[in-house]
């Protein structure tokens, strides 16, 4: 499976996140029990889907290897296997995070993204 995955998150609620030493997800994580990520593959669909016209969001990454058992890939959005954690994440356990703003054409840019 991949690497590296990917959390779209409003900048707020990673701030909380950051502060409190633990991030539990968004209010859709929190409903469905696991916190959704998507693969380098998936991500920019992710964002025109769930995220269009948002502003002041971070892109977060996070090496999947280090998750261990709590992330499952199923079969989600096209019959394609999203990354779903079954726990919640340490901030400290993140590779990077970055800003996701909207570009002039509505879209966010994207900064480089790994596999």
């Amino acid at each position: 499976m991949n690497t590296i995955i990917y959390k779209i998150c409003p900048r707020a609620l990673w701030r909380e996140a950051e502060t409190n030493g633990l991030f539990r997800g968004a209010a859709i994580d929190l409903k469905d029990g696991y916190i959704h990520f998507s693969t380098a593959e998936q991500v920019r669909e992710t964002a025109a889907k769930h995220f269009a016209g948002m502003d002041d969001l971070v892109l977060i990454a996070v090496d999947a290897a280090g998750l261990g058992a709590a992330l499952k890939y199923e079969v989600s959005r096209g019959g394609a296997l999203f990354p779903h954690l079954y726990a919640s994440l340490d901030p400290a356990s993140v590779l990077w995070v970055k800003p996701l703003p909207l570009g002039s054409d509505g879209r966010h840019d994207f900064p480089e993204l790994k596999p």
